[in-house]
């Protein structure tokens, strides 16, 4: 039996572009096109494979850069006939041109459950206004979510939440499920999916997501959940993970496992077909999967791969 892939990518203005003070081109193309490796760059990758993703594309920049740059990036999207979903960081609610040092406090979390819901509403706003359907699924930024938000996002008519990530646990991730949630649930009134995790080391989870894990990582992720018969594998990206941190050139790390993460789910599709969360299939719910257990050679090979992108391709220039 099929086991369904849920490709996501986190589509944000990264603040520390913003923070920076560049002009408001250099802010764009460093968080969602950056040295060529980005948003198109990844859409060309999935029209290639013949894959499907889910792009949670946050739209508060608006508040600060008008509307025209999410309208850029929605339709660039969706021009790909790929999906766009809601994503949220709440500190562009106070951000200023005029001093980039301004911001409203960062996290949902940070918020009570009315306030929460007043910052979702006006989020999905501006993500119609931008151009896409009313969103179904969200991820809250830096998958800061607790019950509050999932309530929140109930009382909007929301689907779908996407924020659990037990490897964020306790210091970010708050919604009230286990570390180890690993399998979608219906919880507190919607779907929960959690993002996919691997347990690199005895005890500690790590998310599945392409800076966090090398390709081989990824490689036994992906063959644990077809053997283990996984309900979903929750795969993350973010728009400007492929660049280095300044957005000014490729990470040949990153660029590589995303190339060979399109090319495993290509090759794999029969078994492991992707799925966009904006129509997602019926899937099992609460399942008892667990994460991949550790593997003390695949863990040395990340941390020297790791090494070389730290030291090597997070400086180009």
């Amino acid at each position: 039996m099929p086991r369904p892939v849920f490709l996501t990518v986190d589509t944000e203005i990264a603040w520390r572009h913003h923070r920076a003070g560049l002009d408001s081109a250099s802010v764009y193309g460093r968080s969602l096109e950056p040295a060529g490796v980005g948003v198109t760059y990844q859409l060309n990758r999935l029209r290639e494979h013949g894959l499907v993703a889910t792009f949670f594309v946050d739209p508060m920049p608006a508040l600060v850069y008008g509307l025209d740059p999410i309208k850029r990036v929605v339709g660039t999207i969706l021009d790909a006939g790929q999906d766009v979903q809601l994503h949220l960081h709440p500190n562009w609610t106070a951000a200023r041109l005029d001093d980039r040092r301004v911001a409203a406090p960062g996290n949902l979390t940070d918020y009570d459950r009315a306030a929460q819901q007043a910052l979702i509403a006006q989020a999905r706003d501006l993500l119609i206004a931008a151009g896409a359907p009313p969103p179904v699924a969200f991820r809250a930024g830096s998958y800061a979510a607790n019950p509050d938000t999932l309530d929140a996002l109930t009382a909007l008519g929301f689907a779908i939440d996407s924020s659990h990530n037990g490897a964020m646990q306790p210091d970010l991730s708050m919604v009230d499920l286990p570390a180890t949630q690993i399998s979608p649930t219906r919880h507190r009134g919607l779907t929960e999916m959690p993002v996919s995790l691997i347990e690199d080391r005895p005890g500690r989870l790590r998310t599945v997501q392409i800076c966090a894990l090398s390709a081989s990582e990824m490689r036994a992720a992906l063959g644990h959940a077809r053997l283990e018969r996984h309900a979903a594998v929750v795969i993350v990206s973010h728009s400007f993970e492929l660049a280095n941190r300044a957005g000014t050139a490729p990470n040949m790390v990153h660029v590589r496992r995303f190339d060979v993460l399109c090319a495993l789910l290509a090759e794999h599709r029969a078994m492991l077909p992707t799925h966009m969360l904006g129509a997602a299939p019926p899937v099992p719910l609460d399942q008892h999967d667990a994460p991949l257990t550790p593997n003390t050679g695949r863990y040395y090979w990340r941390q020297a791969e790791q090494l070389w992108s730290n030291l090597v391709a997070e400086r180009a220039a």
